[in-house]
C-alpha cells in the first residue's frame, strides 16, 4: 500500500498508540486527545501493522516490549511498508540500548518509561511529524560538491553510506575519531544530505570555551545576566534552530553543562542564562570525540544517560593510515583547491613524492596532509612537486626504500610514535591513537615492544 502524498496538517495528523498495557495505552491516548490528533489504539504488533497501512497513520508510538512480535519487529514492517511513517520507541530506562538499537534502523526517536511529563510525548510527536513533512518536501538532488567527502578508500564509502542511511532520520549522531580526521567535514556532509540543509549548519567547540563561556555561547543570556552582557543575545542552539549543531570535543563538557544538555536533549528547549521563558527548539544534534567516552562513563567523568542520548547513532572516522586509499586522492584534492585559492596553475605530484605520502603515518591525520599540501605549494615554484618540497622542514620522515609499507609496519610506527610523543604513558597513548588501554597492552605484546 502506498502512503498519502499529501502534506501533513498537523491538526490532522494520525496517530497510533502501540501498548499491550490497556492502563498505560489510554494514559497516552488522553495526552493526545488534547492536541486534536486524529487517534487509534492497538494492543498487538500485528493489529498495529494492519491499522497503521489502513488508516494511512503519520506517527506510531509503540512500546519495545510486547507478547508475540516486539516493537523491533513492528519497526521493521513499518520501515518496510510504509517509509514515510514516523516510529517513537517506548522503553523503561533499562532498556535504552535496545532503543538505541531501534534508532539506528530507523525509528526516529524514543521515550523511557514512566514519562517524565506530559509535554514530553507531545514534543516528541511533533518532531515526528516536521520530519515527516519535510520527507515530502521537494529536496535538491544532491550535497554542496564543496562539502562532500572525498575518499577512495573502502572505509570512508562505509561512513558515507552510514551518512546516507542517516539522513532522513532526526536521530542525534555520535562521530568518533582521531583529531583530525575530518569529523566536522563528516558532520557538514550529514547536514547537506539531509532535509535541514537549507537551514543552518552551527558548530561549537566545547574544549576551546571556558564552562562560563560555553553555558553562554550554547544557551544564550540575557541582558545583565552576568558582568559584561550589556545586551541579550541568542545562543549556539536558537541559532541553530530547524538545522544541525555540531557539539565538537563533546567529551570536554563539565558535569554542569552536561546535565543541561541533557535537559535540552530530552525537552528541546532552552532557557538563557538569566532568563525564566522556555524556547523551543528544533535541532538535530551531532556531537564528535577523539575520547572514548565509554571509557569516560565508567571513570565517573561522563554521564551514562547523556551518553545514551549522544550515542544513539555512533560513527566511527578512521585516521588516516588505516584509510590508505584517501592519501594520494586527498592530496590531490587538496592541491586542487588550494591552486584556486592562490591563483597558481595546479600542481602535480611526481612519483616519488607519491611514495613519500604513502608511507608516512600521518599522526596528525588529514588535518596534517592538508597543512602539508598547502606549504608545499606556497614554497615550489614550478608544477611539479617533488619529495624536496614535502620533507623540506624534516617533519615529513620518508621510509627507506627497502622496508616493505604494510599496514602492520605502519601500525607499529604509529604506535612508537604515540608512546614517544606521550613520554610512554600508555594510557594517553591510547587515547591518541583512538583505541582502548588493552587494545594498546594486546599490540605491545604482539609487536614485541617493551
Amino acid at each position: 500500500m502506498t502512503e498519502t502524498s499529501s502534506t501533513v496538517d498537523q491538526a490532522k495528523a494520525r496517530l497510533l498508540v502501540v501498548d499491550d498495557q490497556s492502563a498505560f495505552r489510554r494514559l497516552l491516548l488522553r495526552i493526545l486527545a488534547e492536541a486534536g490528533y486524529e487517534l487509534f489504539e492497538a494492543a498487538d504488533a500485528q493489529t498495529a501493522l494492519e491499522m497503521a497501512k489502513k488508516n494511512a497513520v503519520d506517527v506510531v508510538i509503540t512500546d519495545i516490549r510486547m507478547p508475540g512480535q516486539d516493537g523491533h519487529g513492528l519497526l521493521a514492517n513499518l520501515r518496510r511498508d510504509l517509509p514515510q511513517t514516523q516510529v517513537i520507541l517506548l522503553t523503561a530506562y533499562g532498556s535504552v540500548p535496545d532503543a538505541v538499537e531501534a534508532m539506528k534502523h530507523g525509528a526516529c526517536d524514543y521515550l523511557t518509561k514512566p514519562l517524565a511529563n506530559p509535554e514530553e510525548l507531545r514534543s516528541a510527536v511533533q518532531r515526528a511529524l516536521r520530519h515527516r513533512r519535510s520527507l515530502q518536501e521537494p529536496q535538491a538532488r544532491g550535497p554542496d560538491p564543496e562539502l562532500q567527502l572525498v575518499w577512495a578508500d573502502p572505509q570512508m564509502k562505509q561512513v558515507y553510506d552510514s551518512l546516507v542511511r542517516l539522513a532522513p532520520t532526526s536521530a542525534t549522531v555520535l562521530l568518533q575519531g582521531e583529531t583530525g580526521t575530518g569529523k566536522e567535514v563528516v558532520a557538514r556532509t550529514l547536514h547537506q544530505l539531509s532535509p535541514r540543509k537549507k537551514e543552518a549548519f552551527v558548530a561549537v567547540n566545547c574544549a576551546a570555551l571556558s564552562e562560563g563561556l560555553l553555558d553562554s555561547e550554547l544557551f544564550g543570556h540575557e541582558k545583565g545576566a552576568f558582568t559584561g552582557a550589556d545586551r541579550q543575545r541568542q545562543g549556539r542552539f536558537e541559532l541553530a534552530n530547524g538545522g544541525t549543531l555540531l557539539l565538537d570535543e563533546v567529551g570536554e563538557m563539565s558535569p554542569l553543562l552536561q546535565v543541561k544538555l541533557l535537559r535540552v536533549l530530552q525537552e528541546r528547549n532552552v532557557v538563557r542564562v538569566g532568563g525564566h521563558a522556555t524556547l523551543a527548539v528544533d535541532v538535530r544534534v551531532i556531537a564528535a570525540t577523539h575520547r572514548d567516552l565509554q571509557a569516560a562513563v565508567l571513570a565517573g567523568n561522563f554521564r551514562e544517560d547523556l551518553y545514551y542520548r549522544l550515542a544513539v547513532v555512533p560513527v566511527r572516522v578512521p585516521p588516516l593510515r588505516e584509510r590508505r586509499g584517501d592519501i594520494l586522492v586527498l592530496a590531490e584534492h587538496f592541491l586542487q583547491q588550494l591552486s584556486r585559492r592562490y591563483g597558481r596553475q595546479h600542481m602535480v605530484l611526481d612519483a616519488e613524492a607519491k611514495n613519500a605520502l604513502l608511507a608516512y603515518v600521518w599522526p596528525g591525520n588529514v588535518r596534517e596532509l592538508y597543512n602539508v599540501m598547502e606549504r608545499a605549494l606556497v614554497l615550489t615554484t614550478g608544477s611539479v612537486l617533488g619529495t624536496q618540497s614535502l620533507s623540506m622542514d624534516g617533519q615529513l620522515a620518508v621510509l627507506q626504500a627497502e622496508t616493505p609499507v604494510n599496514l602492520r609496519d605502519m601500525e607499529r610506527q604509529a604506535i612508537l610514535r604515540a608512546l614517544e610523543e606521550c613520554g610512554g604513558n600508555r594510557r594517553m597513548a591510547a587515547q591518541r591513537l583512538g583505541i582502548g588501554l588493552r587494545t594498546l597492552q594486546y599490540k605491545l605484546n604482539d609487536y614485541e615492544l617493551r
